[in-house]
């Protein structure tokens, strides 16, 4: 009657007997996860299944749509009706051209001018400037004078000659320079 009142000990749990339930319960548990796997992978296949197939409707009523709309179009077009449109592109095409050669013809003054004739008569103005240039005896610029301290300035001046070389060399540049 003690024992009733106090309960019954429980027995001291066995670690073998542990390990072994618990290896149970993680069996079972893989065995489940390999079962839901391969469910799962059966479940995408029809889903993708079902999508591929429903691409392939769609595509196929675009495409019967698109060939009533060209078998529509090509009902309404003529040959005869195709030929007149390209006739009248043609007409209004020419038309344009004349209006635009006739918008770009010179107006006015400038109808008589021959342009090779001007443009001859300028060159022919150039060459005279750049001869009058040339003849014309060559111009320096003055060049101003540094005055040095006594203690920098040379014991002898340097004597600065000025050949016709030199001369004819300036009033080639000057007129190189000009242009």
């Amino acid at each position: 009657m003690f024992q009733k009142l106090i309960g019954k000990s429980k027995p001291e749990p066995n670690p073998t007997a542990t390990i072994e339930k618990l290896t149970e319960i993680l069996e079972m548990l893989e065995k489940r996860e390999d079962y839901f796997a391969k469910n799962a992978a059966v479940e995408v296949k029809k889903i993708l299944t079902l999508e591929g197939a429903k691409a392939t409707t769609l595509t196929i009523d675009a495409l019967r749509t698109g060939a009533a709309s060209m078998k529509a179009i090509s009902k309404s077009m003529n040959i005869n009706d195709l030929d007149k449109t390209m006739h009248e592109i043609n007409e209004q095409t020419e038309s344009m051209k004349q209006i635009q050669e006739t918008l770009s013809a010179p107006v006015g003054a400038s109808v008589d001018f021959d342009e090779d004739k001007l443009e001859a008569e300028l060159g022919e103005l150039e060459g005279a400037y750049l001869q009058e240039q040339l003849l014309q005896p060559a111009k320096f610029a003055p060049v101003p004078v540094i005055s040095l301290p006594s203690s920098m300035q040379p014991a002898h001046p340097i004597p600065q000659k000025t050949t016709a070389d030199e001369i004819d060399e300036l009033s080639a540049l000057q007129t190189e320079m000009a242009l």
